[in-house]
């Protein structure tokens, strides 16, 4: 469990074989407790039991333990079980596009039972201490231009924890599979023989639009979407592809290759009159949207904006939050859409 509790002044006895028990001891230590542990029925003998006020008995099966649990209760010391830590795997996280309040339920299950958590930087990572509870905490994101910690040796330090007995969790912005290298990760992982699992993320190409109010569907307006990673120039074929779609663009990763798309979306014929919405720093405090035809785009409208960005091309922009009633007011609505 994760502890909401401050237990400063507070002294917890933890009863488990030490790598069984190193979640309770490092749980019981972050919220605040002084923490004794006896890792042996035989050391539990002997224990100083002066000012402990809770035991946590981490057994795991082993009958014993339970000579020294019953004599805790006798001697009027509040005891509680826990499930013994797992031996060592990898699980692989989605964590949305960067709020917490995004976070599966699975992925704070998976945060809160981690002894080691690899982060990126578009990750809810400012959060990680309160959400663990004491785990060791590691960037490995990668920045525009420059990648810090290679990716081979990612996938090397998530097989070297788990090899030590460690729960890790290999946590990523938006969707593990979603223009990451969360495949590669999971590849990576069996490869080596080490138990490795995935938790779905929400992914930031529907989430930061819709933080704007912008669907990337509607059933007068399109009923496609697609989703492209913008982290290397597109090539001419797969403009005129987008293109002729008529639906939603997409762009993820795409403010540093932004103007080559806008060019070749414009040579492939898509209409200057398109609207286009840059959303910068989807759901924090700072969260900004641009909005600008794709003629005004081209030309620099969007020429300030920065990453972390996710741009919206279609006509799906006219329905945002903040859109300039001159872009608004004439949304193209599909043929014979139900009304």
């Amino acid at each position: 469990m994760l502890l909401d509790a401050d237990l400063t002044g507070h002294t917890v006895l933890v009863l488990g074989e030490a790598h069984a028990s190193r979640r309770a001891l490092r749980r019981y230590a972050a919220a605040g407790a002084t923490v004794r542990a006896a890792t042996s029925p035989a050391e539990a003998a002997g224990v100083d039991l002066d000012g402990v006020s809770l035991a946590v008995a981490v057994a795991d099966g082993d009958p014993a333990w339970r000579p020294h649990v019953t004599d805790l209760g006798r001697r009027r010391v509040v005891v509680t079980e826990q499930a013994a830590a797992p031996g060592g795997q990898i699980v692989l996280v989605g964590g949305g596009p960067g709020t917490p309040e995004l976070l599966t339920v699975a992925a704070r299950t998976a945060l809160r039972e981690a002894d080691v958590v690899l982060h990126d930087r578009l990750s809810p990572w400012r959060e990680l201490r309160e959400l663990t509870g004491g785990a060791e905490l590691v960037d490995v994101g990668k920045r525009p231009g420059h990648h810090a910690v290679p990716q081979a040796q990612i996938e090397e330090m998530l097989i070297a924890h788990a090899r030590a007995g460690k729960t890790v969790v290999r946590l990523k912005g938006g969707d593990p599979f979603v223009f990451g290298r969360g495949r590669e990760e999971l590849g990576a992982a069996l490869d080596a023989g080490i138990p490795v699992s995935v938790v779905p993320g929400v992914t930031s190409a529907i989430a930061v639009p819709a933080s704007a109010d912008i669907p990337v569907t509607h059933r007068d307006v399109t009923h496609t979407f697609t989703v492209v990673s913008g982290h290397a120039p597109l090539t001419d074929a797969e403009h005129a592809h987008l293109a002729g779609l008529g639906g939603t663009i997409v762009v993820l990763m795409g403010i540093g290759t932004l103007n080559h798309l806008l060019a070749g979306l414009r040579r492939a014929g898509l209409r200057d009159t398109t609207p286009v919405a840059v959303v910068e720093r989807g759901y924090r405090m700072d969260q900004a949207t641009t909005y600008a035809t794709l003629g005004e785009a081209a030309r620099g409208a969007v020429a300030g904006c920065a990453s972390p960005a996710v741009v919206v091309i279609g006509e799906v922009v006219r329905l945002g939050r903040g859109c300039p009633a001159e872009l608004a007011g004439a949304v193209d609505t599909l043929a014979g859409a139900s009304a």
